[in-house]
């Protein structure tokens, strides 16, 4: 099985910037589909974004289409998410997951279709 660790998160002021990564360990990346997802206190986890095994396609949430982008390199076996022109909604936990390919039954945007997750990193967005 594949071990997440996410870094790069921390406190910054509404507009600015930040570049999480998630380095994997134990298997290579590039056997998974990656996403990010969000979880602030007292609502459920949500889908950010989500990057194919080769990185030639994304899709993200609506709510941080233009302003987020999700990446990897596979030779480093990381994923990355840039994410510009935050705001106070973008605060919460930020975990990245991989998708296996095995439940496939359930749609690529829910946390139940992937297998592995990382700890979290914690995103403030100060107003």
């Amino acid at each position: 099985q594949v071990q997440l660790v996410e870094s790069g998160g921390g406190l910054v002021q509404a507009g600015g910037s930040l570049r999480l990564s998630c380095a994997a360990s134990g298997r290579t990346l590039s056997l998974y589909t990656m996403g990010w997802f969000r979880q602030a206190p007292g609502k459920a986890r949500e889908f950010v974004a989500r990057i194919s095994r080769s990185g030639s396609s994304t899709y993200y949430a609506d709510s941080v289409k233009g302003r987020f982008t999700i990446s990897r390199d596979n030779a480093k076996n990381t994923v990355y998410l840039q994410m510009n022109s935050l705001n106070p909604e973008d605060t919460a936990e930020y975990y990245c997951a991989a998708d296996a390919g095995v439940k496939v039954s359930k749609v690529s945007t829910t946390p139940d279709r992937y297998d592995y997750w990382g700890q979290g990193t914690q995103v403030t967005v100060s107003s």
